[in-house]
């Protein structure tokens, strides 16, 4: 069994988080690539799939949208994990209630476009100088939010436990080896699609 972990990053968090999953299962014994959303040109070598994305504005990066779309006919038929990388955990204790409900609708509209198992939203890390100064800064500090890096690393490691337990539990399609994709290699930004 051959499972993807693929991402789109904005700033890099996205895919600390994505390499972080990738480790997890790997180190249980599944035989994992990490890509990004860019250099997945199919999902035949894959048994199952997680995706993940920062989000802006509440809604993912587009070109994750777009991957998910592109290969929902091929998703339909894989287990498939989905996960966010927001600021629930920057914004100050009171207000966070409404910074979760982020989660809630991201996934609302993920699920119009793929069925996952399971969808998580996570902490990433904002940096000073995230935005820009105005109004979008303004915002950010009345709602009492804090910059840094507020990846919560056990929470993370606990799903990836869970997705490897899960697939513990399934059977993999005969085809499904890791020799599968040693001849597939992520495609570069240079090359041709």
């Amino acid at each position: 069994m051959t499972v993807l972990v693929a991402f789109a990053s904005a700033r890099g968090s996205t895919r600390s988080i994505a390499e972080r999953i990738a480790a997890q299962l790997s180190d249980r014994g599944v035989f994992t690539v990490c890509a990004s959303v860019d250099d997945v040109d199919n999902l035949l070598p894959y048994s199952a799939v997680v995706v993940g994305s920062a989000v802006h504005d509440q809604m993912w990066l587009p070109k994750a949208i777009w991957f998910l779309t592109d290969h929902a006919d091929d998703l339909a038929r894989r287990p498939v994990w989905l996960f966010s990388v927001g600021r629930p955990g920057t914004v100050a204790r009171p207000l966070r209630w409404a910074a979760l409900c982020e989660g809630t609708a991201i996934e609302r509209e993920l699920t119009k476009v793929v069925r996952a198992k399971q969808h998580r939203l996570f902490s990433g890390v904002v940096p000073r100088g995230t935005f820009p100064q105005g109004s979008s800064r303004l915002a950010f500090r009345l709602m009492g939010c804090r910059y840094g890096d507020f990846r919560d690393w056990p929470s993370i490691d606990e799903w990836a436990a869970a997705i490897a337990r899960d697939l513990d539990n399934r059977v993999p399609p005969p085809d499904s080896t890791p020799a599968d994709v040693t001849d597939v290699k992520p495609r570069t930004k240079s090359e041709p699609p």
